[in-house]
């Protein structure tokens, strides 16, 4: 006899295990199948935790944590440095960068984190481990399925070839570039890649830090025409990236050291630890869902990595779907339901692809005048204009928190009139965020004097809709879905069955 899931997950990258948690989160069993048995320590790929995913990762209780293992405190920078070598001569620099400059500010519950892929993916996977409801299974990957209309049919493969079959109501497609399950539902990506090579390096170099004269940054661009590139520390010990830009595998397969000491821009004494070559692509999938079949983070969209936007936008992925597929699982959203995730999220994932790929136009390459490494006249001629380009075309970049906390679902099925943002933050006491005090399904948060409150209450009850009442008179009134986005704010037409049944996916 077949295993039975309710939710299969294949991909234990941090959207399939965010995916997971949102469903524990409300109740019902998950489980991830990942063939790697630990975490990729030496790639750490994605490094910028945005605001908002933050503010999710406080939802499931995480956030501390989170905060706890990164290896660069939050306190640490929030800025980034413009320089023609990481012990060069500045340029300019920005400061606020990706939310880090949020902690007590009104517009956010969390800031932004710097920390690195591996160390998220730890605590998500002891997260797991310590759920009554989701499970991580190691050494197994998703090969095929198939689907029919009760259910779906996944074979899996161990790494030590043994097979194994598992029949779940619904299978989320959270395994990446490669998806095995975007190719089984027949979807292609569509879009385009940039040809310009990116070279990384993981390296150690004892007592760099010391030697740096631009102070702590979470990004060091080189402006050197001959290399330019990025570099950046992995902790607070001796722990570095970089990227150089034009460098092809072979190019720094052959010779890391020496794309460390350009970027450097010294003969500095350093270990290679890792290398990653890649190019930027820009890919959505044409849709992200059959009847039972769903695609999350990368295995639905890539971009480029200019924002730090990829690995968030995934767990936007993983936060959206996962409510949905609980509300129905649970029993009180009808199965069309499930069809406003793509509505919703395919078109956040096309902004996105646009605005990383906007920031990708000019990188260190466009920016790199020569004059700016030749004598003190030539650097002191080159560097205003510069400044002023990099200041131009940059800002967008390392400035986004309308676009992190200001993606809007307005003009979803599931949501009436102008709303559709997500809620409003407000503190409410210290540290005690809004958000804290919302239920896991929906909430009418607002002046709970207003006479709609009652026909609310009452068209839940009728629904079966689990709804709870928080007063707070500034809030106007509003109905706040599962994933903090408002369904419905005051002044919008509609009796609150209708507001009700729409923002759970009924036909109007």
């Amino acid at each position: 006899m077949n295993e039975h899931v309710p939710v299969l997950v294949a991909g234990g990258g941090p959207v399939g295990m965010a995916t997971a948690l949102e469903l524990a989160h409300h109740g019902v069993p998950a489980l991830v199948v990942e063939p790697r048995a630990e975490v990729s320590w030496l790639r750490p790929r994605a490094k910028t935790t945005s605001a908002r995913t933050m503010e999710l990762f406080r939802r499931w209780g995480i956030a501390g944590r989170v905060r706890d293992r990164a290896a660069l405190p939050v306190s640490w920078s929030d800025q980034a440095v413009f320089a023609t070598a990481l012990l060069g001569r500045e340029i300019t620099r920005f400061h606020g960068c990706f939310g880090l400059d949020l902690a007590g500010d009104d517009r956010a519950a969390e800031p932004g984190q710097q920390i690195g892929q591996p160390a998220i993916e730890q605590v998500l996977r002891e997260t797991i481990a310590a759920s009554p409801h989701a499970r991580l299974e190691t050494g197994w990957s998703l090969v095929s399925l198939a689907e029919d209309d009760d259910g779906v049919t996944a074979v899996l493969s161990g790494t030590d070839g043994t097979a194994r079959e598992i029949r779940a109501d619904y299978v989320v497609g959270a395994d990446g570039a490669w998806s095995k399950v975007r190719e089984a539902i027949g979807v292609v990506y569509e879009g385009s890649a940039d040809e310009r090579p990116n070279f990384n390096i993981v390296f150690r170099a004892p007592g760099l830090a010391d030697r740096v004269p631009h102070g702590p940054a979470v990004h060091y661009w080189v402006l050197n025409a001959e290399q330019p590139g990025l570099v950046g520390r992995l902790d607070l010990n001796d722990l570095w990236w970089c990227i150089a830009q034009g460098v092809t595998r072979e190019e720094g397969e052959a010779d890391p050291l020496r794309f460390v000491r350009a970027l450097v821009g010294d003969a500095v004494d350093a270990e290679i630890v890792a290398t990653d070559p890649w190019t930027a692509k820009m890919l959505l999938a044409q849709r992200y869902a059959t009847r039972r079949v769903f695609l999350a983070g990368d295995a639905a969209h890539l971009n480029p990595p200019w924002g730090g936007h990829g690995f968030n936008t995934g767990i936007g992925d993983a936060v959206n779907l996962g409510w949905k597929l609980a509300a129905v699982r649970n029993g009180w959203a009808p199965a069309a339901l499930l069809a406003s995730y793509e509505a919703e999220r395919r078109p956040i994932a096309a902004r996105t692809i646009e605005e990383a790929a906007r920031n990708m136009a000019t990188l260190a390459p466009e920016l790199a005048d020569p004059r700016l490494t030749g004598t003190d006249a030539e650097f002191a001629a080159a560097r205003p204009a510069v400044a002023r380009a990099v200041q131009t075309s940059k800002d967008g970049e390392f400035h986004s928190l309308d676009l992190v906390l200001g993606y809007t679902y307005q003009g979803s099925p599931l949501v009436a009139g102008a709303a559709g943002g997500r809620l409003a933050h407000a503190w409410l006491g210290p540290g005690e965020s809004l958000y804290d005090r919302l239920g896991r399904e929906f909430t009418l948060v607002g002046d709970m004097g207003r006479p709609e409150v009652a026909e609310f209450a009452k068209a839940a009850d009728d629904a079966g809709v689990p709804l709870e009442l928080l007063h707070h008179p500034a809030a106007g009134l509003a109905l706040v879905r599962p994933d903090q986005h408002v369904a419905w704010a005051a002044g919008t037409p509609g009796t609150a069955r209708q507001i009700l049944r729409r923002a759970i996916g009924h036909p109007e």
